[in-house]
């Protein structure tokens, strides 16, 4: 471990305050300019010691009781629980659910009364293995407890010695779904806000080619409002998937011959087998 991970972190380090103030303006009016929807992306905004911290407790494949999912959509892993965030995590997390926080992510989008997920549904702790993937998709648009409409998706990289070649970039895509207009590589300390709506379509489609054994990591947070303009929804729904191209979303034949058994196998028996794994 380095001196930097090693030396006493301050609220700063949660909160860089005084960044935060100097580049509201110019990210306010990157995310407004930003095509294909409005987003921004900032280099090194946290202080690298805490986010080293992060990372160092960020669990491995098998560690925690991880949400699997792998299908022709999707294949990734993400955290079930807030008890499975290490304590730098779970604090930085909480900092960035803080009014101050919310503050200064409304002057930046224009999107006033944020309102923060304590049950950090579907966000906290993502990673990709080798091969893994997500498809383009549009997000859900209610909180499902809370019935919140989602606004904002906030997501920090977590990513050392990252190459341009292992791919995950996250590919913004216009509404039509003809083209991608920006690609996000998802480097250490990347920290990234983007709007959503039944229209923001998001992934990174491509399977990823990191080496064996490496994990594309990253935290997401969502925020929410209480009403939201009519034109950014088209009625309330989960995940929507859109594939680039015919026939994108076919299973593999590992797809389908679990999704096979799973069809002929009892429930109790394919619950057990989802245990063991």
């Amino acid at each position: 471990m380095n001196a930097a991970t090693n030396r006493p972190l301050s609220i700063q380090s949660f909160l860089p305050l005084s960044r935060m103030a100097e580049i509201a303006e110019s990210a306010r009016l990157a995310y407004a300019s930003a095509k294909p929807f409005p987003h921004f992306a900032i280099d090194d905004f946290f202080d690298p010691a805490l986010v080293d911290q992060v990372l160092a407790e960020f669990p491995k494949p098998g560690q925690i009781k991880w949400q699997s999912f792998d299908n022709e959509q999707e294949i990734k892993l993400a955290s079930a629980a807030e008890s499975s965030f290490g304590p730098m995590t779970r604090l930085l997390l909480y900092h960035l659910n803080s009014i101050t926080f919310l503050d200064f992510l409304s002057k930046i989008t224009g999107i006033d009364n944020l309102i923060p997920d304590p049950c950090f549904e579907g966000g906290g702790l993502h990673q990709i293995p080798r091969g893994g993937k997500l498809g383009v998709h549009a997000d859900f648009n209610k909180h499902r407890r809370f019935g919140l409409d989602r606004r904002l998706n906030a997501i920090l990289y977590l990513n050392k010695d990252w190459r341009e070649e292992y791919g995950g970039h996250l590919e913004l895509w216009n509404r039509e779904m003809t083209q991608c207009e920006a690609r996000i590589l998802p480097l250490f300390n990347r920290f990234m806000v983007f709007g959503t709506t039944d229209f923001t379509f998001h992934g990174h489609p491509n399977p990823l080619q990191c080496p064996e054994g490496m994990t594309r990591k990253s935290l997401a947070l969502y925020y929410f409002t209480n009403g939201r303009p009519a034109q950014e929804i088209t009625g309330e729904h989960s995940t929507l998937f859109k594939a680039r191209v015919a026939d994108e979303f076919r299973p593999s034949m590992k797809q389908r011959v679990r999704g096979f058994a799973r069809d002929l196998l009892p429930p109790i028996v394919t619950r057990r087998i989802k245990q063991l794994r």
